[in-house]
């Protein structure tokens, strides 16, 4: 498996499939002495704070084992929160300096998602995705992955001990339709389905990729949000259904948005299975009129269903809102298209 060192924004626009905010899953480790292993998941690299310990030693923002003094290499085992290809893997030793591992690499594979930690750890399922590579101290460690596979969990590997700040597993949703009816209602949108957003005009105070997270907003923060706009025009972002699909409801939930929710919306959409969509190329797209541009409230979950124009199936969906604001949730459920 290839492997390569990459700049920190090689993998905007793909998704840490083991953030906890997605259901991801410190399962078991061989050490954690110091730090515990659910700090691997956590929002953000990790912060510091300067003479504050614990029973067991300085605190520290991540997962530390303590010196290892006899053969062998720490490890910790993690269930992602949603099946997918990866693609690409983020080792932040951040503010672990003197106590970082020098080396370090990743394994993953595919397992029930219930399957007992100490089965996981003996089973000869396991894939080295990363070989063993130098880490650096305080550093986002980055590596692409070239693995055309879908994976469950992952195990990190650290080369003989220390301390990792975060780790993000970069890559595609794979979603597993097999178990749902063919003529079911499915949010296409939702990142758990596939769903991608793929660009947007602005998201000064709010990142676009929250608007498919499972949920509602857990605050203002985790909404997408653009700044205030001082002349013509209205804010857009646009996002790739995981399938082609029917729209049959759709949903603009404006939670903890009061004083600067968008004051109405309008949905347009558009078949485009081959157009790889972003800011450039999305001018391109033959867009329909999905939904009229209509009245929004603050904090509120707005349903529409009797609205929707019928332009048959969609590869993508773009959400105006005037003139500009913050959107919590996009919720667009469909029947998929029948291959």
């Amino acid at each position: 498996m290839q492997t390569s060192i990459l700049e920190a924004s090689a993998f905007t626009g793909l998704i840490d499939l083991a953030t906890e905010k997605l259901g991801g899953k410190a399962l078991s480790c061989s050490d954690e002495f110091f730090a515990e292993k659910e700090n691997l998941l956590m929002p953000g690299r990790g912060i510091f704070i300067e003479d504050k310990y614990t029973k067991n030693g300085k605190w520290m923002d991540g997962w530390e084992s303590r010196r290892k003094r006899g053969p062998g290499h720490d490890w910790c085992i993690i269930k992602l929160g949603l099946p997918g290809v990866i693609r690409g893997v983020d080792i932040d030793t951040n503010h672990f300096l003197g106590n970082h591992p020098p080396y370090a690499s990743l394994e993953a594979c595919i397992a029930d998602p219930n399957e007992h930690a100490d089965k996981l750890a003996a089973s000869d399922k396991w894939v080295e995705i990363v070989p063993r590579s130098a880490l650096k101290p305080g550093s986002q460690n980055l590596f692409a992955v070239s693995s055309g596979e879908r994976f469950t969990h992952v195990r990190l590997n650290i080369y003989p001990d220390g301390g990792v700040a975060r780790l993000k597993i970069y890559g595609d949703v794979i979603p597993d339709f097999s178990k749902i009816k063919a003529d079911a209602l499915v949010d296409l949108a939702a990142v758990e389905f596939g769903g991608h957003v793929v660009a947007c005009n602005d998201m000064f105070f709010g990142n676009m990729d929250n608007l498919i997270m499972p949920g509602r907003g857990r605050n203002m923060g985790d909404a997408w949000e653009t700044r205030r706009k001082r002349g013509p025009g209205h804010d857009w972002v646009i996002v790739k259904l995981g399938q082609p699909g029917l729209v049959k409801k759709l949903e603009v939930d404006t939670a903890f948005h009061i004083g600067n929710y968008p004051d109405t919306c309008s949905v347009d959409g558009c078949y485009s299975p081959d157009l790889e969509m972003d800011n450039l190329t999305w001018p391109q797209a033959h867009w329909k009129e999905l939904l009229p541009q209509l009245k929004l409230s603050a904090d509120k979950q707005h349903h529409f269903e009797d609205e929707i124009i019928d332009i048959g199936n969609v590869t993508h969906v773009r959400l105006n809102i005037y003139p500009d604001g913050g959107v919590a949730r996009l919720r667009v459920h469909c029947r998929r298209a029948q291959t």
